[in-house]
């Protein structure tokens, strides 16, 4: 039986994204300077740059007897995903449509499938961590719960959903932006999170992160032209995770995450710029970036 280092929980969506000159007035159509098809879904884009790194990964969800939901089994396939944890239904995969026109982004979805994907509790025990990200609040109860009394680390990228304090307690990392955190405890002090560790990505770049022990540091953001900022957050959720299963300090961790979110803002799409880890390497070297690869 599979051993795996990964196993993200979360929705399967094919992506639409245009960008535009400017947003439609009533009944109006305007075309779109560009266009991205592809997939996407949160915990599955971070999965896929970890599956590029290298490590074992699997995934929960569930997708519809569709070609978009052929293609995510594909595509996980190709890159060396477990799919074993994802669901096959009759209902069509989910979708998601943003338009965006420079900071201004405006995103409908449609769950489809995605409402329907349960957990398997005997494939999550499989692995040593799990990610979890755009689920519903009795999912992340669950699957905090069992994790946290089977020895399972997690991390959590919580969105706007509801966190009970009981729960909240036993997530190993807790990932936010500035604005989700400031809405969800009041301000930006840190100490208010009972979580384990803590990330808090900051508007316009950069993070703040408290480690286990309560140090609290800020990892300074690298400045880039944003074409598209949709899969970021991703992206960073995959340069912590890598790091602290590699057993890195949370705050080099933090490093990596603002570095592969950096190369993902300058490309349309979620996954248009995951590289192998060799690549990441190289381009930690460009921006003068020192992380601890393997000693390297």
């Amino acid at each position: 039986m599979a051993r795996f280092d990964v196993v993200g929980i979360g929705n399967l969506n094919y992506d639409i994204i245009m960008l535009l000159d400017r947003f439609p007035e009533f009944h109006e159509k305007v075309n779109a300077r560009e266009a991205f098809f592809g997939l996407g879904g949160a915990a599955a884009n971070t999965i896929s740059w970890l599956a590029h790194f290298g490590l074992k990964t699997g995934y929960i969800g569930a997708v519809g007897r569709d070609e978009i939901g052929n293609a995510h089994l594909e595509y996980f396939r190709s890159i060396g995903v477990d799919t074993g944890g994802i669901r096959v239904v009759d209902a069509p995969s989910g979708v998601a449509i943003a338009m965006i026109r420079g900071e201004d982004k405006r995103i409908v979805k449609y769950p489809g499938a995605n409402l329907m994907k349960g957990v398997d509790f005997d494939y999550l025990a499989r692995t040593r961590h799990v990610h979890l990200s755009s689920n519903p609040p009795e999912t992340i109860e669950q699957v905090v719960a069992f994790a946290s009394e089977n020895g399972i680390t997690v991390s959590l990228d919580i969105g706007e959903a509801a966190l009970p304090k009981e729960i909240e307690e036993k997530v190993d990392y807790l990932m936010m932006n500035e604005d989700e955190y400031r809405r969800k405890f009041g301000s930006l002090d840190l100490s208010l999170s009972s979580a384990r560790n803590l990330v808090v990505t900051l508007n316009g770049g950069g993070a703040l992160v408290r480690d286990e022990s309560g140090r609290i540091s800020e990892v300074r953001g690298l400045s880039a032209e944003v074409v598209d900022s949709t899969g970021a957050g991703d992206s960073f959720d995959a340069g912590v995770i890598y790091g602290v299963l590699s057993g890195w300090s949370l705050e080099d961790a933090a490093r990596l995450g603002m570095l592969l979110a950096y190369l993902t803002v300058q490309k349309v799409g979620a996954r248009s710029a995951i590289v192998p880890l060799e690549e990441v390497i190289r381009r930690a070297g460009e921006v003068g970036l020192e992380l601890p690869f393997n000693g390297r």
